[in-house]
Order: structure tokens, then sequence, then C-alpha cells
């Protein structure tokens, strides 16, 4: 198996040919997290596919949970001789990462999926759809750091698809949209055009959206269990439980992840710009600079309320959402200085150990 066919670019290959000059990596290959399970992995190279942990002193060095490996993280192994397992020595740097606040009080960065190129932010066309939940996801996905794509599934199921089509492109801008159905095939192969050789995508969206559907669509057979919706609310059921990377048969990997209920952002402040470009191209010809879009007179993003250019909804949204990452940051900015007080006193204690 070419080790390219499985995203491995000149990003990772360049890293790669520093650290095979350090004597203690000469042993270890560069393998592809497919998944993971606690701090259990399962890993795959040119050489074979081997379940892996990390090791002793890669747990000691590692103080956050993003600095373990998640599906789609690249890493160097060493085989362990005469078994069917491995150790992971070394995580290298992602070109891309798609993170949340872990879900409840606690503030820390959840990574959902790495090293992807493409974002697939999926929706079901159904009592589901929710345009404001799906600008939530964008901003994330814009700084991620892979390119944002949007697709609407279940399309047989839905007698108005224009119209939730229009309410996506009013917010995606700049961004293709894909329509599609697993059970008429419609926009299946559109998408899995997309998926060139070394091509990765992470599929994202609530339970139930279609998104193992979708996976078995593109993967050509039922390689993921699939739920129906709920009858009474066209709720999805929580169907997949873990993240995991698939090959595509004609090309590409694909990650399939565990439905959000909830997607709170973490420090994604630059791309709110990107997410909401017209509020920010109308707050530019305000006549404040620093108008706060309530009761300024000259307000550009008020006037375009008043006629109708701009949905009042929006805005609202869009002033959540601000809110929401400046507590975020002054949150992460305190826990950066307590985190790194806790790294250099971690250090200062093996230096005492070292010189008794």
């Amino acid at each position: 198996m070419n080790i390219k066919s499985l995203g491995f670019t000149n990003f990772f290959e360049d890293q790669l040919s520093a650290l095979l000059k350090e004597k203690k990596y000469e042993k270890c290959v560069p393998a592809r997290v497919t998944l993971e399970h606690k701090h259990s992995y399962r890993v795959i190279s040119e050489n074979g596919e081997w379940l892996a942990s990390v090791s002793g002193l890669y747990a000691y060095e590692a103080l956050e949970r993003v600095e373990y490996p998640a599906v789609g993280d690249w890493v160097l192994v060493e085989k362990m001789e005469g078994e069917n397992r491995a150790i992971i020595h070394k995580l290298l740097n992602r070109k891309s990462q798609f993170s949340r606040k872990i879900a409840g009080r606690e503030i820390e960065e959840q990574l959902v999926a790495t090293n992807v190129d493409l974002v697939l932010l999926v929706m079901s066309l159904n009592a589901d759809f929710n345009i404001r939940r799906l600008e939530r996801y964008l901003v994330a996905a814009w700084d991620s750091g892979a390119t944002p794509i949007i697709v609407l599934t279940k399309a047989d199921l839905c007698e108005d698809v224009d119209r939730y089509l229009k309410e996506a492109q009013a917010v995606a801008l700049g961004i293709d949209i894909f329509v599609t159905s697993s059970y008429t095939g419609e926009g299946v192969e559109q998408i899995r055009a997309l998926f060139k050789e070394g091509i990765t995508g992470a599929l994202l969206g609530s339970s139930g959206a279609g998104k193992s559907t979708l996976t078995n669509a593109l993967y050509g057979d039922d390689l993921m269990e699939v739920s129906g919706i709920r009858e009474d609310d066209a709720k999805g059921r929580h169907t997949t439980t873990h993240r995991e990377l698939v090959r595509l048969p004609g090309g590409g990997c694909l990650i399939d992840t565990p439905g959000m209920r909830e997607l709170q952002l973490w420090d994604q402040g630059d791309s709110l710009s990107s997410s909401f470009q017209d509020i920010e191209d109308l707050a530019s010809t305000c006549r404040y600079r620093d108008c706060t879009h309530k009761s300024e007179p000259g307000c550009a993003v008020n006037s375009a309320i008043d006629n109708g250019d701009l949905e009042y909804s929006r805005l609202q949204s869009y002033f959540k959402l601000q809110k929401e990452l400046a507590f975020i940051e002054r949150k992460t900015n305190t826990q950066a200085k307590l985190a790194e007080q806790r790294k250099w006193k971690q250090i200062s204690k093996g230096q005492k150990k070292k010189y008794k």
C-alpha cells in the first residue's frame, strides 16, 4: 500500500525526514490513527495495521488532552517484535484540526477530526434542519484549516428542497452545497468525486443527520450501522459511537464522527468574520468605527435589517457567538497561564530528581 494514498503529503514527509535523523526514531515508521478508544489506538502503515498505545515517555511529557493522538493524526510508531502491536513515540504536527469545547462546564478543547482536507457539514432536510446550528458549524469549520462543504441529506423525504437550499445559501457564502439522497443516489457521485487519492474528509453533524448512511453510500457497502429518525419529532437516533477513519475504494479517506447534540465553539474568534462576512462588510460602512449595531445613528447593519437585506435573527446569532467566543478567550488565557506554571513546575521536579 502506498502511504500517500492515506494522505501522507509533503507536509508530513518534511517532518519525517527531519525526525528520522534522530537516533531514537530510527526504528520507527509513520502510521495514521484510524480508531481511538480511550488511550488505545488502531494505526495503519505501509507495513500493516496494528493496535497501538503511547510510550511511557510520551504520556509523561503530554500535559494536555490535545497532545495525545486523535483519529486522523500521523504518528511515528515502533512495531513490537513478534506481536501485532506498536508503540507510539511521536505525534507529527497537524495540518488542520476541527475542535470544539467539551460538553459541560469544563473549559477544555476536544479534537473532533485532524488532518482533514474537507469538512462535510451534514444536515438533513426535515424538521431537524436548523440554520442557526449551521452557522455555528461554519464558524468552527472555517477555523479548522480545512475546506468546509455543506451536505443536505434525505432529499427524497423533503417536499420543498429549494426552500432549505436557499436558507443554507444565505448563510454559507462562497461554500459549495450538495443536496443528496442515499436512497435515490442523488448527489452521491458528486461527493465521491471530491475524494481523490490522498484527500481526507470528515463528516460532522447532529445525530440522525445521515452521516453513517452517507458513509455507506460513498463506500458502496454497509460499513457503518445506521438508524432511522424518530417519527414524533424528526430527531435523529444516535448511531455512531466513535470516530473512525475508513479508506474509500475509489480513493481518499473519510472520518465518520458521532452525532453532536451541541457544538460549543473553541477559541475561534478569527473565523467568525469569515462565517459572517455579510455583516462584517456592512459594519465597515457604519458611521462610527466602534459601532455596536444596537442603536447608533448611521448604522449600516441596522439599515440593512430595516430594508430587508439582512435578517434580524442572523444578527442576533452573530452577537450570541461573539459573546460565547469572548468568554472562551478569557477562560483559555487564564488556563494557559496556569498550564505554563504547571509545566515549569513539572520540569523543575524532574531536574531535582536528576541531580539527587
